[in-house]
């Protein structure tokens, strides 16, 4: 996972970059934190805000978004 909690919230090229620096896929990373691809690929692309369920989930753990994950 990348992040939980951070001070910083990433840009979606910087949470690209994180996952390249890290060597894995954005298919791993669904599969790693247990959600669709489809989502992962929506957030990085800015075309779903991760309001909500797995959404915020996976926008929380890239760092795109500021949350809790409970």
């Amino acid at each position: 996972m990348l992040a939980q909690n951070m001070a910083h919230v990433r840009t979606s090229d910087e949470a690209r970059r994180e996952l390249e620096r890290r060597g894995k896929t954005i298919r791993q990373f669904a599969r790693e934190i247990g959600v669709s691809e489809r989502i992962v690929y929506g957030l990085l692309q800015g075309r779903f805000l991760g309001r909500r369920g797995q959404a915020h989930k996976a926008a929380v753990l890239l760092g795109i978004k500021d949350g809790v994950i409970e």
